[in-house]
């Protein structure tokens, strides 16, 4: 145990620990410990099947797991040591890492996956920089699935409607959920920035200070806990399905990425002089090329796909261009210092760590194999023709033969992922939806 975690929990007085361990879908596994007991036995053992669970709670078929179903050893990361704010007694969580008895890591293992990543990068001097945006919609309760979600009351006793795209007043609706959200991320040190209200009625935009993408995955997933736990807090509902409401825009995490030389400190994408590197440029080929391939970890459910429609503020294709907010990858104006790519594909109802771990190995490809990227689109890019998969069955085949990015990824992490969505999408292909009960039941 480390001497940090112990007197850290000491000095606050910790009764309980949240022992958690992200899974594929990003839904936060684990135990929760008497403080007492997590002390004594730090480490923790779980079934590797924990983490390959559907966001149903189902598994894959047994052709893809070990059916001995072993333990995973599961080690507290110290850096992840943070308060539960909203806890009624002094409680901790950690966020844990996974290695097999033999002391390598679990390849199915999200934080394992990003780190395979980062190791990728460190071995060639480059130390990768991220910022997320995180969108998200309020929501009144919605205990009954089959009813369509509504926005929620304010504080003037309204509901919100109509579109309120950065409006202060929008925003201040809700100033009692967004104190708490900010208290509670404060508490966490999570490095949360900018609050904006986006297109959609009452949805809004929080985004986080660049940093490490590790550190900021963590941060990304504790924040949609730390969110959701805020708006029950206030008998709301807060979500990140990536297309919650018919009508309304859906939500999306958008990264910025940038590289620095590990050696020099410099930033990557820019040459001496301050004009772009061909780094930049092969960072970009490498997205163009293996986004469209890999849009399981981009675009990870059936809903993910109603978001990815033209003139709805999200993209259709990975076209690129400068401060163009209708291409898949942007270039924001900034200094040559700031040069940086937003990937403006994601939903935000990815997994952080496998959605920038993916992000990340597309541009490693481009940057080793010096992939040149597609002229600039200057104009609207939704006129350009779309580039993504249509759906969940269409993206599943071709994540399966992208060779490239299994090699970087782990090719058993990325077997295992799509036995997880297929066995998702078959859950929901037996579900008869509304719509078919509506048009169909009485008219053919």
């Amino acid at each position: 145990m480390s001497d940090y975690i112990s007197e850290w929990l000491r000095e606050h007085r910790i009764t309980e620990v949240e022992c958690i361990v992200p899974d594929m879908t990003g839904v936060a596994r684990g135990k929760i410990i008497p403080k007492d007991k997590f002390l004594s036995e730090p480490d923790m053992r779980l079934p590797e099947a924990v983490l390959i669970q559907t966001v149903t709670g189902d598994y894959p078929d047994d052709c893809y797991l070990d059916l001995t179903d072993p333990d995973m050893v599961l080690r507290p990361d110290p850096t992840s040591l943070r308060f539960v704010p909203w806890a009624t007694d002094p409680t901790a969580q950690l966020i844990y890492d996974c290695y097999r008895s033999d002391g390598s890591p679990v390849e199915t293992s999200p934080r394992s996956v990003l780190r395979r990543v980062l190791e990728l990068y460190s071995a060639r001097g480059w130390e990768p920089v991220l910022a997320p945006e995180m969108e998200f919609y309020l929501l009144s309760p919605n205990p009954d699935p089959d009813i369509p979600v509504q926005p929620p009351v304010g504080r003037t006793g309204r509901a919100e409607f109509g579109r309120r795209s950065y409006s202060i007043d929008a925003v201040n609706e809700f100033d009692p959920v967004f104190e708490d959200i900010y208290d509670y991320c404060h508490a966490q040190n999570l490095e949360v920035d900018t609050l904006i209200h986006e297109v959609g009625t009452a949805q809004m935009e929080i985004n986080f200070e660049h940093g490490d993408p590790l550190a900021l995955a963590d941060q990304v997933f504790l924040f949609k806990r730390t969110v959701r736990e805020a708006a029950f807090r206030h008998n709301m509902y807060a979500t990140f399905m990536a297309k919650p409401m018919e009508g309304e825009p859906g939500s999306a995490m958008h990264m910025h990425q940038s590289i620095i030389d590990k050696h020099t400190g410099r930033n990557l994408f820019s040459n001496e002089d301050g004009s772009p590197s061909q780094a930049f440029f092969h960072f970009i080929g490498g997205l163009q090329k293996y986004l469209p391939e890999t849009m399981p970890f981009f675009a990870p459910y059936v809903n993910s796909y109603r978001r990815l429609t033209p003139n709805v503020a999200a993209p259709t294709n990975v076209e690129w261009g400068y401060d163009n907010r209708t291409v898949g990858l942007r270039v924001p104006h900034s200094s040559p210092a700031g040069r940086r790519v937003e990937n403006r594909v994601p939903g935000v109802d990815v997994n952080p760590y496998i959605a920038m771990a993916a992000s990340l190995a597309c541009g490693y490809l481009g940057l080793v194999n010096s992939i040149d990227p597609r002229d600039p689109v200057a104009s609207n890019a939704y006129d350009v023709p779309t580039e993504f998969p249509h759906g969940t069955e269409e993206a599943l085949v071709r994540l399966t033969h992208c060779k490239e990015i299994a090699a970087v990824l782990g090719e058993r992490f990325v077997e295992l992922f799509i036995g997880m969505k297929q066995k998702e999408f078959a859950e929901y292909f037996r579900v008869i939806s509304p719509w078919e009960r509506k048009f169909l039941l009485l008219h053919v």
